[in-house]
């Protein structure tokens, strides 16, 4: 069973597994079911620029996010949970120490965008 790195000691990264405040978000819920959110959320992703899919499997998905101006690159992994239906994710700076706030403003601008698709 695959799950999410943790967070590092550093203060760019979220997930919804961490234990410390600073990197702790909540989850997203879905009711469809787990083939129809994973295809949702790929689709709700497409939309955002510079960001492609690197890797997928049934109940996993991984993106890398590239900023514009210096092209640095996030990872944003996402997890299903089916039994509860949830989809936990980790979204992370590859390098740096700060991403001043840009990992969190990502993955809460995702919530109402996927909201009602899941």
């Amino acid at each position: 069973m695959r799950i999410l790195s943790p967070c590092p000691d550093k203060p760019n990264c979220v997930s919804t597994t961490a234990g410390e405040e600073r990197h702790a978000i909540a989850p997203f819920r879905y009711r469809k079911s787990r083939a129809e959110a994973k295809e949702a959320l790929k689709a709700v992703m497409a939309g955002l620029p510079r960001t492609t899919l690197v890797e997928e499997d049934d109940a996993y998905l991984h993106f890398e996010c590239t900023s514009l101006l210096f092209r640095f690159v996030d990872d944003v992994e996402f997890l299903f949970d089916e039994e509860s239906k949830i989809i936990h994710f980790r979204s992370a700076s590859r390098v740096g120490y700060g991403d001043l706030g840009v990992n969190r403003r990502r993955m809460e601008a995702l919530r109402p965008l996927v909201d009602g698709k899941l």
